[in-house]
């Protein structure tokens, strides 16, 4: 495949996180009061922004190889790390405030189903951008009938994404902790990581909405399945992070030996 068809998934993925990030400059003009909806707007416009880019990733992965995907994937996650603020595209996280007592219930149901709109409804801009076939790549992609990235049993599946996802979390709960130079540039780099590994087995989503409005429907899996491997098993995995990342034997591996000594104090 040419540079060129490249270049435009770039512009793509460029021109996607331009226009996520005037979205939430006018939203934050327009909704100036505090409260729950400027929330669910910053979280409907990152959900969409990440599965906007993570179609046209699908593309650069056909087309260009895993590494090429990698490299996009990381310098994504980067940004977003950056420019996301509160908001976190991931239904699992408000999870794992509700069982630490830093939200309610009502908030993480609002706030996901906020992500699972704008992610799932940016797919008809996708759409639109691939129809016009601007590049080789996209001919025949607008309309063509999705499989499934699953390429092992569903129970298989569920164990890696909640094993990845309990991963994931624990990295990101030890750099928040240790605060390390290049935090975000660890994070990202070891998120990137497990997706890689997961690639060819799960798909690597590690993320509900993500995978919702990526693969909801496609050849490969039933909807029961989809919901095993990538709502029960993700979720899981990140809830299950909670009470390992407090084990004295974990954080002693994860923030040294004085860590682990105040957490039995506590």
């Amino acid at each position: 495949m040419s540079t060129t068809a490249l270049g435009i998934s770039a512009l793509f993925m460029v021109g996607c996180c331009a226009l996520a990030q005037i979205a939430r400059v006018i939203s934050r003009r327009l909704v100036t009061r505090e409260g729950l909806v400027p929330i669910l707007i910053n979280e409907a416009i990152a959900a969409a922004e990440l599965c906007a880019c993570c179609f046209e990733l699908i593309i650069v992965a056909d087309n260009f190889g895993v590494s090429m995907y990698a490299i996009c994937l990381f310098l994504l996650t980067i940004w977003w790390g950056r420019v996301w603020g509160d908001a976190s595209a991931c239904p699992y996280t408000h999870m794992e405030d509700v069982v630490e007592g830093r939200t309610s219930f009502k908030e993480m149901a609002l706030r996901s189903w906020a992500e699972l709109m704008g992610g799932c409804c940016v797919y008809r801009v996708v759409q639109l951008f691939w129809w016009l076939e601007l590049a080789e790549t996209h001919r025949g992609r607008a309309f063509e009938a999705c499989n499934a990235d699953l390429q092992v049993s569903p129970y298989l599946g569920a164990v890696i994404e909640g094993v990845a996802t309990l991963l994931c979390r624990l990295a990101s709960k030890t750099i928040s902790e240790k605060e390390p130079r290049f935090g975000s540039y660890i994070d990202s780099f070891i998120g990137t990581s497990l997706v890689v590994a997961a690639f060819n087995f799960s798909g690597g989503y590690f993320n509900p909405v993500l995978a919702t409005a990526l693969k909801w429907g496609c050849r490969g899996h039933t909807h029961l399945e989809h919901i095993i491997v990538y709502w029960i098993g993700a979720c899981a995995g990140a809830v299950l992070s909670i009470p390992v990342f407090k084990l004295p034997a974990v954080r002693r591996i994860l923030l040294g030996e004085e860590a682990a000594s105040k957490s039995k104090k506590d």
